[in-house]
């Protein structure tokens, strides 16, 4: 291969690379199913360059405050959020949770997962009828409007007003058009660090925007 050529190859930073060779270490001394690996969701692991999860207390703290927004016999649909659909699960709340989610492994949660793809995202089951969440929280895979246009789709779809939206910074301006948030005092955090600038949004009165 020429230099020419070596300069054409897309090169890693080094956060990425950091984070590459933790994901294989990881992949070689796997947690066992239901212990406190940190990138683990119930039963199931952080996958590398899809999924990237919350940090314990963020996850703690984002389901505490959909239950209390939902409240007794309310309903909370978790749109690629899993760690915080997993959260709320383990609070035994008196409420109901949906997770909606492209990594069918979560299928084994039953009833409650629903298969969705942002790409398609009016393609419910029929029995997700609209505006039938008290509350959506949700968190777009890619930092780009293509997918954070068609998540607020879902989102408008599901939701009776309320929306917790946790993305990029960068995302402020196209977030506040799309679906009338605003960015909050609470800075979610993950697992892993991640290189860019993480925010929380909401469009209402929010407990997440009373304190850091």
């Amino acid at each position: 291969m020429s230099d020419l050529e070596d300069d054409d190859v897309p090169q890693l930073s080094s956060h990425a690379l950091a984070a590459l060779q933790e994901f294989y270490a990881e992949q070689k001394h796997p947690a066992a199913p239901g212990g406190n690996d940190k990138h683990c969701v119930g039963r199931v692991a952080e996958n590398w360059l899809s999924q990237f999860w919350y940090s314990p207390e963020t996850a703690l703290r984002l389901a505490k405050e959909a239950a209390a927004v939902a409240g007794e016999g309310g309903r909370i649909a978790c749109v690629s959020t899993p760690t915080v659909y997993q959260t709320l699960r383990e609070l035994h709340g008196e409420f109901a949770v949906c997770i909606f989610e492209y990594d069918r492994r979560f299928a084994f949660y039953g009833e409650e997962f629903v298969f969705y793809d942002y790409n398609n995202p009016l393609d419910l089951p029929e029995n997700i009828v609209a505006h039938s969440f008290d509350i959506v929280i949700a968190d777009p895979p890619y930092l780009s409007e293509e997918c954070l246009r068609k998540m607020s789709e879902t989102i408008k779809y599901l939701t009776q007003g309320k929306v917790v939206l946790c993305t990029g910074a960068i995302m402020e301006k196209e977030a506040a058009k799309l679906l009338g948030v605003k960015m909050c005092k609470f800075i979610p955090k993950h697992a892993r660090s991640l290189a860019n600038e993480f925010r929380c949004y909401v469009n209402y009165d929010s407990g997440l925007d009373r304190d850091a």
